[in-house]
């Protein structure tokens, strides 16, 4: 009888202290953050090395999100405390976020089905992005509309 009150109350603990997961399959685009390196001024732009997968959850302080590789290249998109930028299309809505990746599983049954989920949790959003993210997790998938699209659309 203890044993399960004590086990309930960390289990609720638990559930306090992290942020609720919303499951979502949202498109994603995931490339390497920039790194100040003065030695190497060679700089690869998101538009050339990227991949693309779909999230699996979403919460307030990170994601989750499926990939069909776990590297770029020959840099691997968790570890090392490499930053990565992640492209969110919520709705036709861009949302851009960077986060770092804090763990990697392989998941699938067979190779041509094989795929990476990796958790990663978020670092920096800009703050109109963020508000339109926090919007979307509380409403269930819908955007808000932003007051320059309703001024664009002359919508009230």
């Amino acid at each position: 009888m203890i044993r399960e009150l004590v086990s309930r109350f960390s289990t609720t603990l638990t559930e306090r202290r992290v942020s609720p997961r919303r499951k979502h399959n949202i498109p994603v685009k995931v490339c390497f953050a920039p790194q100040k390196n003065t030695a190497n001024l060679r700089r690869t732009s998101c538009d050339d090395l990227f991949l693309s997968g779909e999230t699996t959850d979403l919460s307030e302080t990170g994601i989750g999100f499926l990939v069909s590789t776990i590297r770029i290249q020959e840099k691997y998109l968790v570890g090392q405390e490499r930053l990565l930028n992640v492209e969110l299309d919520l709705s036709g809505m861009k949302v851009r976020m960077q986060v770092r990746g804090v763990r990697y599983e392989k998941v699938g049954i067979h190779i041509s089905t094989e795929k990476y989920f990796v958790g990663a949790e978020i670092v920096h959003i800009d703050e109109e992005e963020k508000a339109s993210y926090e919007h979307f997790l509380c409403n269930g998938g819908q955007i808000r509309k932003t007051a320059a699209v309703c001024l664009e659309l002359g919508v009230d």
